[in-house]
């Protein structure tokens, strides 16, 4: 993800379809996001063929999907969009993938397909209008789960030695900037962040966005590997 091609790319309330095969849960979910000014419903459909479809003949700014779904799931359907927009397009839709699975395969299959941000069904309206804000002007949101996730995926993954490449990369970032990583890669949003370091939570998605333009990081999870990957955290 480029954060710096896609933060306030359109002005007045973000566009959201939602994707989802349940009709109760596309009607609950509609009547969240309705009563928020700050996003509003292009449509909801029930399946990842559909959700492509619309993508492709609607303007979108946030694709809410669903993962388990009939014809084609979740994942694929990201992948398809992804596949029909070119990185960086203007009307490229940014994807939250809204589950109850929050396994660690689904996590990271999700986010390999493209997938901006994952987060749980049972989060609350706030917490999902605010994720949806946020993925729509540039950042991304994990759930703690799917944090957790990829932070096991990575420790296992990644050798004991550091590595030093990336290790250099951090000396771009001024001591704030790395404060900010390091809390990011425990798991904290941008507002427990905020909290801790006596800041408004914009001034800590600036530290992550900057960070991110510094470091090369397409994303917040990859930043999250990089900060792993580089020692600047056990």
């Amino acid at each position: 993800m480029n954060d710096d091609a896609r933060v306030d790319r359109r002005p007045g309330p973000v566009r959201v379809l939602i994707v989802d095969d349940q009709l109760m849960i596309r009607l609950g979910l509609r009547g969240i996001l309705e009563a928020s000014d700050e996003v509003t419903v292009v449509d909801d459909v029930a399946d990842g063929l559909l959700a492509v479809e619309r993508v492709l003949t609607e303007t979108v700014d946030v694709v809410l999907m669903d993962v388990r779904m009939p014809g084609i799931d979740g994942v694929e359907a990201t992948r398809r969009i992804r596949a029909a927009g070119s990185a960086g397009s203007p009307g490229r839709p940014s994807i939250i993938v809204l589950t109850t699975f929050d396994d660690d395969a689904t996590v990271l299959e999700a986010l390999r397909a493209g997938a901006d941000g994952f987060l749980s069904k049972g989060v609350g309206p706030a917490e999902l209008v605010a994720g949806i804000v946020d993925v729509a002007r540039g950042g991304g949101v994990l759930s703690a789960r799917a944090t957790a996730a990829l932070i096991r995926q990575v420790s296992e993954a990644t050798p004991p030695a550091v590595d030093t490449a990336v290790a250099a990369l951090f000396d771009r970032l001024t001591p704030r900037e790395r404060d900010v990583v390091v809390a990011a890669a425990a798991g904290k949003d941008n507002a427990t962040i905020a909290a801790e370091m006596f800041v408004s939570p914009f001034t800590v998605k600036t530290h992550v966005s900057r960070a991110m333009t510094k470091l090369q990081a397409r994303d917040r999870a990859q930043l999250v590997a990089f900060a792993y990957r580089g020692g600047l955290v056990p």
